[in-house]
């Protein structure tokens, strides 16, 4: 498994060809149809992410297996030992194989110093939530966020914190 920055263009544009793939086939028990292709625009087109990037400092990971790139992460260091995980995603095909914590390990290890990573998650998300809470984060409060479009996000907030 290799772990690394998206660097360039066509590594954002990559990302979102994944993301467009595991929205459409993960979200359909959670979201409906109409909402998860206006996130996935708003979120996690190759535009939103490109500017993510370039205007709002935002770094992505992507996971290889082999060639193939099959999961991504996306952070933003806020500052004083604060990461925001912003995007957490596995191809269905590769999850329960330690692509996350491969993710989430190259993370540590880029900030060894964090003492904070916080995230959100889709309440009825269960399953990323039992895997979150496996490795450490704990619900800190509910958060319901008008996205626009007549959609909401109905989430969790959950933080890890890191002892010194």
């Amino acid at each position: 498994m290799l772990v690394r920055i998206a660097e360039n263009d066509e590594d954002i544009k990559s990302i979102a060809e994944l993301a467009e793939i595991i929205w459409h086939e993960f979200f359909v028990s959670i979201l409906s149809p109409e909402q998860i292709d206006y996130m996935v625009e708003k979120f996690q087109s190759y535009r939103a992410l490109k500017k993510a990037v370039d205007k709002d400092g935002y770094r992505y990971y992507m996971a290889y297996d082999g060639d193939e790139l099959c999961g991504y992460l996306g952070i933003h260091d806020e500052g004083c030992g604060t990461i925001f995980i912003s995007k957490i995603y596995v191809r269905a095909d590769k999850r329960r194989k330690g692509v996350a914590t491969q993710l989430l390990n190259r993370l540590r290890a880029d900030f060894p110093d964090a003492g904070k990573w916080y995230l959100t998650v889709n309440k009825y998300n269960s399953g990323s939530i039992t895997v979150y809470e496996n490795r450490g984060f704990h619900k800190t409060r509910s958060l319901v966020t008008d996205i626009g479009g007549g959609f909401v996000m109905d989430d969790y907030v959950m933080e890890k914190i890191f002892e010194s």
